[in-house]
């Protein structure tokens, strides 16, 4: 279901902007917190849910507006738990998101972006190529469609979160505010390959938690896998990062995805410590998934507890994050790309 033609989307509005539109259609303003009230935190689809409005409002806001909470195109749902959601735009954009419960932790990995125009290698997102930038709108609606209760968000899924910044950090404003979803800070990470316009504009305007995609301490080699290294380079971001982290309370990790041989090697280990020393930014080792076609792989469980055993005891923070949805199409992108082949597919016929 997209959104009826004419009509405005109440999610991802703020209540400035709900007050305004409401004065527009001349509508009492008062209502403007309430409204967002039952989208964000009810997450009604119909207005006709609303009980606290008068009648005769509601009937305006029907012929006006619409919530804004549209369901998944499909999902997948994997065996150990996690399930795998496809959102289809009005224009056509695919885009998904992934529930991962673990005990108490509820998490939802969330798209930015339809494709991602960063170009990264080994990437199943950069493969499906760019196909447009998502609204708050749009990653809002990723969170307020799923029928379980959330606990922490992360920006990790499809598109570069530093290429869309606008809108991401209005996504933060409603997944934060009390008007909003009213999620903890501490419990938003955004993950970035290091666009250094935008991750300033996040550090200045968020105080979610940052993730930069780092994957090896090599700037040659970075940029061999990720041309962003080439404009940005991550020493650079770094410094930055550093920077800040005196000045906010909030985490900074760097991602780094181990492949066989390519950068599981004990010269990496040793640079990845002399890189991060004293700095207090935690290291998350990720496995590989390996995409149609390719031939790398993942390094071994037991490389990847030795490098966290060896960074831990040199002083460096460190975790590893289990591979969850491998029977889905685990990698972001690779169900979206999936589909839109199979639609490609029938158009020719």
């Amino acid at each position: 279901m997209n959104l009826q033609p004419g009509k405005i989307s109440i999610t991802g509005l703020s209540p400035e902007q709900m007050e305004t539109l409401l004065a527009e259609n001349q509508i009492d303003k008062k209502h403007a917190s309430r409204l967002l009230y039952w989208v964000y935190r009810r997450k009604i689809t119909s207005f006709g849910e609303i009980d606290d409005i008068p009648k005769k409002v509601i009937e305006k806001l029907s012929e006006l507006f619409e919530t804004g909470i549209t369901p998944p195109y499909s999902s997948m749902e994997s065996a150990d738990g996690s399930v795998k959601y496809l959102f289809r735009s009005a224009e056509g954009k695919y885009y998904e998101s992934v529930y991962i419960p673990d005990g108490k932790r509820k998490t939802l990995c969330v798209s930015v972006q339809s494709g991602c125009r960063m170009g990264c290698h080994f990437c199943a997102t950069g493969r499906y190529g760019w196909h447009g930038n998502l609204t708050a709108y749009e990653i809002i609606s990723q969170v307020t469609r799923l029928p379980f209760e959330i606990t922490h968000i992360v920006f990790m899924g499809m598109g570069e979160p530093c290429d869309n910044t606008d809108e991401v950090i209005k996504a933060c404003n409603i997944l934060v505010a009390e008007w909003g979803l009213a999620k903890g800070r501490s419990n938003i990470t955004i993950s970035t390959v290091g666009v250094m316009p935008g991750l300033s504009k996040l550090l200045a305007h968020t105080e979610c938690n940052i993730t930069l995609s780092l994957h090896t301490p090599y700037p040659e080699e970075r940029a061999a896998i990720m041309p962003v290294e080439k404009r940005w380079p991550a020493h650079a971001l770094l410094e930055m990062i550093k920077t800040q982290k005196q000045q906010r309370k909030r985490r900074f990790t760097v991602a780094y995805v181990m492949i066989d041989g390519v950068n599981d090697t004990d010269r990496h280990l040793e640079a990845l410590k002399e890189l991060l020393a004293g700095t207090g930014i935690r290291v998350n080792l990720l496995p590989y998934h390996s995409l149609p076609g390719d031939t790398l792989k993942s390094a071994s469980e037991e490389r990847m507890m030795f490098f966290k055993h060896f960074l831990v005891t040199s002083g460096t923070g460190a975790s590893i994050r289990r591979s969850r949805g491998n029977d889905v199409y685990a990698a972001c992108g690779m169900l979206a790309a999936s589909v839109a082949e199979e639609e490609s597919k029938k158009n020719i016929k």
